[in-house]
């Protein structure tokens, strides 16, 4: 959200959220990246209080930059 927020200036210029792929770092045999993701999609949905629900795609990684456990990319439709 803060790096939403640095780009664009303020969340209330969020129309919605387009879509959202989740990267989920994960040991092999793991297999549940999809409730993971779940969980973002459920806060974008608090926050923004969408009636549209986005797309969305949960994918598996073995290993993801300085560790990370889990990185978003998001497509976000905002209000000029």
């Amino acid at each position: 959200m803060s790096i939403l927020k640095e780009a664009i200036g303020s969340l209330d210029k969020v129309v919605k959220i387009v879509s959202m792929h989740g990267f989920v770092n994960s040991t092999d045999g793991f297999v549940r990246q999809p409730y993971v993701i779940n969980g973002a999609s459920e806060l974008l949905v608090k926050i923004f209080s969408e009636g549209e629900r986005h797309s969305r795609c949960a994918l598996s990684a073995n290993e993801l930059p300085f560790n990370t456990p889990v990185e978003l990319e998001m497509i976000v439709e905002v209000e000029d």
